[in-house]
Order: structure tokens, then C-alpha cells, then sequence
């Protein structure tokens, strides 16, 4: 069977994160009470002209910088021509003939190895409103429109041609990294369960051999990463089983149905809308000087990648822990500054492990790098074990305690005297006589079912290497 060669395109859009709209003062803010963040310019009211917000550009050059991407020393706005409910002014502000920055690449990790994603442009442009149906509206057989999002700033990311994706797995690791790195340098937050972040895909699959891309079907209705995957890993098969049965491909837009798990022809790209671009001309050429740029790029933080190979280059972790540190910034800001106090491997256990567990229930962070690094050292120099160590954590997570004083309070610093630790073990072994009887048959691992029961009899206060010793001897006969 002929090998079938997967090409894969993203368009990104990422509602920036500035306090007011692109073209107008209006606020950004998410939740508002429909249509109460609006004004003449975002309602497309006759007789007003937009005006640049110079925050959008500096957000532009810092993504471009970030992208290692070429930003135009001068670019155009150009309208978008096309009729929706949720266009007030029946086109979009965007950009088409000159974008403001092109010719970039993003490093993503994949399988262990790391490829090149290449970015053809970035462009600003204004977001539309939003369609209510019938079925959020309550108003049956009726459709309301919110224009509070008209107007809000966007970036549209769109990765380079000829495509250099050509995996659904390299299409995850894209849409993953450029959300880490847009968060990361503070231009978006990324909430796609608000919309900050959306993508629409593209995909061809052909013979391997062929000497062009087979027809492009683009997909929309994707409002998650996981949405993503699903319908680029099922468009991948179906296109498949359609060159398989020898039926021709055709060049369509489909949409993501999450119910069936499934895309659904939308219109061939033949009856696609001629959005008739041309020059915005109420807004002058926008021009970026080389002094523009280099203001951007001082304020910008050290990137991700660069912070990785650093962690593991000074502070010695693994480079496993080192990606996970910097998945996030505030995460990486922790670790560092804890680090810089304690063992690093040691604090980045327990970022790893305890601060991660909790981030994802509460969503943040109310420990200090202090405190983080305090803990470390008590579980470092002896002082509490990784269990006792645990239980700490928690006590800090939800006071803001001092690890220490909590250790002193709950009576929780590690149990290192002999006598004491012996009597416990003999207790577990005369009450655990399978695990005893399993052990001395030549089980080895039977006896980890039996430090179990003494860190519990301890309150996870044992030094389990001493436990591990003593359990080992008194099974082995041979306690002194």
C-alpha cells in the first residue's frame, strides 16, 4: 500500500491582553453584561475613525521578537470584506497585503526530539461580536448578538508554507508551546474556555511521492487543543479511507462536531467568500523603527527554552524537570527563586509534586519561595521525611505557615531514635505475618508493604532508611 504523507497548517488567534480595544477606548473585560463595553467606533457607527492602541503593537513586536520573526518596517490595515451578524460594520479590520511580521520559526519538543515549526505571518486585527442562539438565549427560534468582543485585539499566527508539520502528535506540540510562550511573555492568557485563544487547522494528505500537497480541507469549530487533536487525527483518517476506496479529494472547509466525533462538510472552497481586501483607509501605514523594537525586546523575560538549558546547566536538574518547571512562568519564578536557597533537586520535587497537585485544584499559588525553600531544607538536612514533608505542605498551602513552626506545632520532625523506631517495627512484623513469611521465601519487595505500616504507625515520621535497615534485620534474624 502507497505511504500517505500528512501536511498540517495552524491559524492561531489570541486575544491580546490589553485593558482597552484595538481601535477605541473601550474595556476588554470578560463577563461584562452584554453590549455594556461598546461605543460608535467598535459599533461601526457612521462618521467615527478607529485610532491604533499603541499597547496592541508593543504586544505585536514582543510575539514577533518572541517567534524570532521579521517585524515590517511598515505595514498595512486592510478591510475585510464580508456579512455576518456580528460584523457591525459589515468588514473586519485585519491585515492582508503587507502583515506585520514574517518569516519565523518555534522550536517544540516531540517524541524526545525537537523540530522546527515554521511561522509565515503575524497579523493585528479586531475580533467580531458574538452570536447568542436560541439555546443559550432562552428566546426560542431567536438570535441575539453581544458586540462587547467587537473590537477586542487579536493576533492571527499562521505557520509557514509548504507546511512543516506533518503529524497530528507535531500539530499537539505546536498549539502547546505557542500557548506556553504567549503566556509566558504576557501578551495573552490563554483561556480558551473564554475564547482568549482559537484555532482553525488545515490538512492534506497525498501519496508519498506526490508531486504537490493533496486538497486542503480546513477545519473550524475547534475551541480547545483537545478539540483539535480529535478532529485533525480524524480528518487524517478519513482522508485516508477516501485515497484507500479511490475516491478524489476535494479542497472544503468542514466543522468539528464534538458530539459525534466527527467533521461535517461546511461549503466546498470553490463557494468560499471573496473577502475583497483592500486598504483600510481610515488608518494611515503602520511604522515600526528599529528603536520601537529595541524597546520591546529589553522588557522582554528570558524565554522558556533558554531557561531550561539554564536550570539544567546552574542548578543541576534533570532536563525531564526542567521542562516541567518551565511550563509555566510563575511556576518557573518559583522554583528559581526557591532553589537559589535550598537543594534544587530537592525543591524541584516538591514544586514538581506538591505545588503542581494543588495549582491544578486551586489555580493559585499562596506559598512564597521561602517557604518553599524552607521546606526543602527540613526535608534535606533530616528534619522531616518525604511523607511528614507532605503533610507540611499542605499546612503551608492553606495558612501560609512557616514550615518550621508547623514541624514544631504537629510534633512532626523525623524519628530517629533507634529504640523507638525498633519497637514499631517489631509491632508491624508480629501484625503483618504474610509480608514476613513472603519476605523470608525470598520476596525482597514484601518488605516494602511492612515500612509501610511503620510510616503509618509513625505519622510518616520514621527515617525509612533506618526502617528499611531495622525491618531487614529482624526478618533476616540477625537484630543486634
Amino acid at each position: 500500500m502507497t505511504r500517505l504523507i500528512t501536511s498540517i497548517g495552524l491559524e492561531v488567534h489570541a486575544e491580546l491582553a490589553t485593558e482597552s480595544k484595538v481601535f477605541c477606548s473601550c474595556p476588554t473585560r470578560f463577563g461584562a453584561e452584554p453590549n455594556t463595553q461598546v461605543c460608535p467606533v467598535c459599533l461601526g457607527l457612521p462618521g467615527v475613525l478607529p485610532v491604533l492602541n499603541e499597547r496592541v503593537v508593543d504586544m505585536a513586536i514582543a510575539t514577533a521578537l518572541a517567534l524570532d520573526c521579521r517585524v515590517s518596517a511598515e505595514s498595512l490595515f486592510d478591510r475585510k470584506n464580508y456579512y455576518y451578524p456580528d460584523l457591525p460594520k459589515g468588514y473586519q479590520i485585519s491585515q492582508d497585503h503587507v502583515c506585520f511580521a514574517t518569516d519565523g520559526w518555534l522550536d517544540v519538543e516531540v517524541g524526545g526530539r525537537t523540530m522546527r515549526v515554521a511561522i509565515g505571518n503575524i497579523h493585528i486585527e479586531e475580533d467580531t461580536g458574538k452570536n447568542v442562539h436560541a439555546e443559550d438565549s432562552g428566546l426560542v427560534g431567536e438570535s441575539l448578538v453581544d458586540f462587547n468582543r467587537s473590537g477586542v485585539p487579536l493576533l492571527e499566527i499562521v505557520t509557514g508554507f509548504p507546511p512543516t508539520m506533518h503529524a497530528v502528535s507535531e500539530a499537539e506540540a505546536y498549539m502547546n508551546a505557542l500557548r506556553e510562550l504567549l503566556r509566558w511573555i504576557g501578551v495573552s492568557d490563554c483561556k480558551m474556555e473564554e475564547g482568549s485563544l482559537r484555532f482553525e487547522a488545515n490538512i492534506s494528505v497525498a501519496p508519498e511521492g506526490a508531486d504537490k500537497l493533496g486538497p486542503r480541507v480546513e477545519i473550524k469549530n475547534l475551541n480547545s487543543i483537545r478539540a483539535a487533536v480529535k478532529a485533525l487525527s480524524y480528518e487524517e483518517k478519513r482522508q485516508g479511507r477516501e485515497l484507500a476506496a479511490g475516491r478524489p479529494l476535494r479542497q472544503e472547509t468542514r466543522l468539528w462536531d464534538e458530539v459525534r466525533g466527527m467533521t461535517a462538510p461546511m461549503r466546498s472552497k470553490e463557494e468560499a467568500h471573496d473577502y475583497r481586501y483592500f486598504p483600510e483607509p481610515d488608518l494611515v501605514p503602520l511604522r515600526v523603527d528599529d528603536a520601537w523594537i529595541g524597546r520591546v525586546r529589553a522588557a522582554l523575560p528570558e524565554l522558556p527554552a533558554a531557561r531550561r538549558r539554564r536550570f539544567v546547566l546552574e542548578l543541576g536538574i534533570p532536563p525531564y524537570d526542567s521542562g516541567v518547571l518551565t511550563a509555566r512562568k510563575e511556576i518557573a519564578d518559583l522554583f528559581e527563586a526557591a532553589a537559589r536557597e535550598a537543594d534544587p533537586k530537592t525543591v524541584s520535587n516538591v514544586v514538581m509534586g506538591e505545588v503542581l497537585r494543588r495549582l491544578k485544584e486551586d489555580g493559585e499559588i499562596p506559598v512564597s519561595a521561602a517557604g518553599v525553600a524552607s521546606l526543602a531544607r527540613l526535608m534535606s538536612d533530616g528534619t522531616v521525611s518525604a511523607s511528614a514533608g507532605k503533610v507540611v505542605f499542605e499546612r503551608m498551602w492553606e495558612t501560609g505557615g512557616d514550615p518550621k513552626d508547623i514541624v514544631k506545632r504537629e510534633n512532626l520532625a523525623m524519628v530517629t531514635d533507634e529504640a523507638a523506631l525498633a519497637q514499631a517495627c517489631r509491632e508491624v512484623v508480629e501484625a503483618n505475618p504474610k509480608p514476613v513469611e513472603d519476605y523470608r521465601a525470598g520476596n525482597k519487595k514484601a518488605i516494602g508493604a511492612l515500612v509501610g505500616q511503620v510510616m503509618q504507625r509513625t505519622r510518616g515520621k520514621a527515617d525509612p532508611k533506618a526502617v528499611n535497615r531495622l525491618l531487614a534485620q529482624m526478618l533476616e534474624g540477625e537484630q543486634k
